[in-house]
């Protein structure tokens, strides 16, 4: 729900209201009739239990019943509707009215279905833009109840009236969504507000609808053996946090903490609780003043760059999955705002959620090895992630996801479409083993609907591509084992070092706004040289090694040409070329670094005393040192001590000795 002062028409159940008027004598009058003898029942929401739930309506056979009737009446004649559609001339008149009906229908059926329309309304590749429109009102544009009973909400649970609580308060609700409505108000104290009310019978309705969704998933599970995903779970992540949405001094503590974990983004706003006017049936929320993030043309008129406040919202949402894991699992646009000052504002923290440690780990590696295009070791991401199980045969999976992930990813990262990949990923896991964790679930949801808004945007939008500057941060600067494993797989292949991965990784490290260089040289340098950065430091002496005997050969090169011509020697033109582009790859690096912000040559000249007295420091360096020596001995040996290198004379006669070459690359020779 929009707990602010958007931009979009009014919906015509919500008439204007002065946000500046004192209480009226209509609405004190209103407060006064408000007895609880005529209130509907608001029984207080507690946290989402199966078990209870199944006690409450097993029993109930004519109450379910009604409503599977009250649920599935109006989407056949929805489904009656389109059959007819499909065989008659359309008309833009006949699709404007359908959305209106499915909209209506979805209103009409609750908070449950509501949320369904909201997810939908975010994505303009599924729906055509009458059903997007329509839809999009779900946000903040349903019926408001009567403010007889916002208002005696509103003394039950804060223990006075309205007119005492706040100076001012709007004669009518300004906005009103699936679970409660907002007024917009002022404290005694001179600070302006929203103020939200939960919906009357709210606990009942939704309760009753979990319960009977809840037996649909476990009927069609039980009967469809071709599902293997957990129906049901996905079904109690949801509604357990549905049922969270409800308890509104739950939304206050998750918006708090939300601030805490996001708010030092300079570009990212989360308004304030106040506590004092807070319940389970009430919350006082700081007013925003913004304009939905889905209204580009309006953000662009005030002087702000809509389609980098969607780069803002896309970083936002990568940290919040892959960092620390709790996750706004209900960002539609009634919910992010584009403020005046130019910062991307979070609203409505009722729907959250929360991925482990291992699972946020397991996500960067797959992404990683997407990108890369390593199939492999992504078949066993999705083991670690719950989707397959470790027994699983995955021989025929593991081309099954390189058709996926080629096809998706096309010439470039830059082309990669979340839609795309969750479309044709689908379609494998009906073919092979996969489960479906009940945690994807919303996380496919926030990514989705992230994306459906940035592609409202900016049609060529792709989340990957404006994602990837914080994935290569994190793989450059996270000290976690599991991280530092992908960053030696990445960089390290078989003897190589693959210079041109670290060249992309710090190419796009570089443009995150918090990308610490040095911190990242700290961490390096810490991993390097410890126990688990041995590997690292075999294959870092190999390298060394190698670039100092080619320098050392080429160097010989030029010394001795005029030699060389006169004895008829060939130069390994190999050799020359792969040290050209290593000191290629070096220079570049070296250039990136000193682009990036932070770069102190100072510092890092410090750094330098402390690393030489490190024992796995002398130990690198006796390794180079042995490395060379063993390559210059085997030379000498060649050289001078081994008979020459013979080919058969045409005629049978003796044989005709060739030189060995100076430049003969020592890996072919050692």
């Amino acid at each position: 729900m929009t707990l602010a002062e958007s931009t979009s028409p009014r919906s015509p159940s919500l008439p204007a209201a002065e946000p500046t008027a004192p209480f009226s004598a209509e609405t004190t009058t209103a407060i006064a009739t408000a007895t609880p003898g005529n209130l509907p029942s608001a029984t207080a929401f507690e946290a989402y239990d199966p078990a209870k739930i199944q006690q409450k309506f097993q029993g109930q056979i004519f109450r379910v019943l009604q409503r599977w009737v009250t649920i599935l009446w109006p989407f056949l004649l929805l489904l009656g509707r389109r059959w007819w559609d499909k065989r008659t001339p359309s008309t833009p008149e006949r699709q404007k009215r359908r959305a209106v009906q499915l909209r209506e229908t979805l209103t009409a059926l609750g908070p449950a279905f509501i949320k369904i329309g909201q997810a939908l309304s975010t994505r303009p590749d599924i729906l055509t833009g009458p059903y997007l429109e329509e839809l999009s009102k779900l946000q903040d544009q349903l019926p408001a109840f009567s403010n007889q009973i916002a208002y005696r909400f509103i003394e039950e649970e804060l223990g006075r009236a309205p007119a005492d609580l706040y100076a001012q308060l709007t004669s009518e609700p300004i906005a009103a969504a699936s679970l409660g409505q907002v007024y917009k108000g002022q404290l005694h104290t001179g600070e302006w507000v929203a103020v939200k009310v939960q919906r009357p019978d709210l606990a009942e309705q939704v309760t009753l609808d979990i319960y009977i969704l809840r037996g649909l998933a476990a009927w069609v599970q039980k009967t469809n053996k071709s599902i293997r995903s957990d129906l049901v779970g996905i079904l109690d992540e949801f509604a357990g946090r549905l049922f969270e949405e409800v308890d509104y001094t739950q939304e206050g503590r998750n918006a708090e903490r939300f601030a805490h974990l996001y708010g030092y983004l300079p570009e990212i706003y989360v308004p304030r609780i106040y506590w004092e006017y807070t319940n389970r049936r009430v919350l006082t929320m700081e007013w925003i003043t913004g304009t939905k993030l889905n209204q580009p043309q309006k953000i662009q008129a005030q002087g702000i760059d809509a389609r980098h406040l969607i780069d803002v919202g896309v970083n936002c949402s990568l940290r919040q999955l892959l960092e620390h894991g709790f996750f706004h699992a209900d960002p539609h646009p009634g919910n992010l705002l584009a403020t005046p000052d130019g910062k991307l504002a979070y609203l409505d923290f009722g729907m959250m959620s929360e991925i482990k440690l291992e699972q946020r780990y397991g996500l960067i590696n797959a992404i990683v090895h997407i990108i890369n295009r390593e199939f492999e070791p992504l078949a066993h991401d999705y083991v670690h992630l719950g989707f397959l199980t470790p027994d699983t045969d995955l021989e025929p999976i593991i081309p099954a996801l390189g058709v996926v992930f080629n096809n998706a990813l096309g010439a470039s990262v830059a082309e990669l479409n979340i839609q795309s990949i969750f479309d044709q990923l689908s379609e494998i896991m009906y073919e092979y083993p996969f489960r479906v964790p009940s945690y994807y679930a919303l996380i496919v949801r926030s990514l989705l609907t992230m994306e459906g808004i940035a592609i409202g945007v900016d049609k060529d939008f792709k989340v990957l591509s404006a994602a990837y500057p914080y994935v290569a941060k994190r793989i450059l600067t996270d000290p976690a084992p599991e991280l530092r494993e992908s960053l030696k797989d990445l960089l390290f292949k078989e003897d190589s070092f693959r210079w041109n991965r670290l060249e992309n990784l710090m190419k796009n490290a570089r443009n995150n706004f918090d990308y610490d260089l040095s911190g990242s040289l700290d961490q390096a340098l810490d991993y390097l040289f410890s126990e688990r950065g041995e590997l690292i430091r075999d294959r870092m002496a190999q390298e060394i090694v190698n670039g100092i005997d080619a320098f050392g050969q080429t160097t010989w090169q030029g010394l001795t040409a005029k030699f060389r011509a006169q004895m008829g020697w060939e130069v390994d033109a190999d050799s020359v070329a792969h040290l050209e582009a290593n000191l290629g790859h070096i220079q570049r690096i070296v250039g990136l670094l000193q682009d990036t912000p932070g770069f102190d040559p100072v510092k890092i000249a410090t750094v330098i005393p402390s690393l030489l007295v490190k024992p796995e420091t002398q130990a690198l360096g006796q390794q180079i040192a042995t490395g060379l020596a063993q390559k210059a001995l085997v030379r000498i040996i060649r050289e001078f001590l081994l008979p020459e290198p013979t080919e058969p004379s045409p005629t049978g006669s003796a044989p005709h000795y060739i030189p060995a070459s100076p430049l003969t690359p020592m890996a072919n020779v050692s």
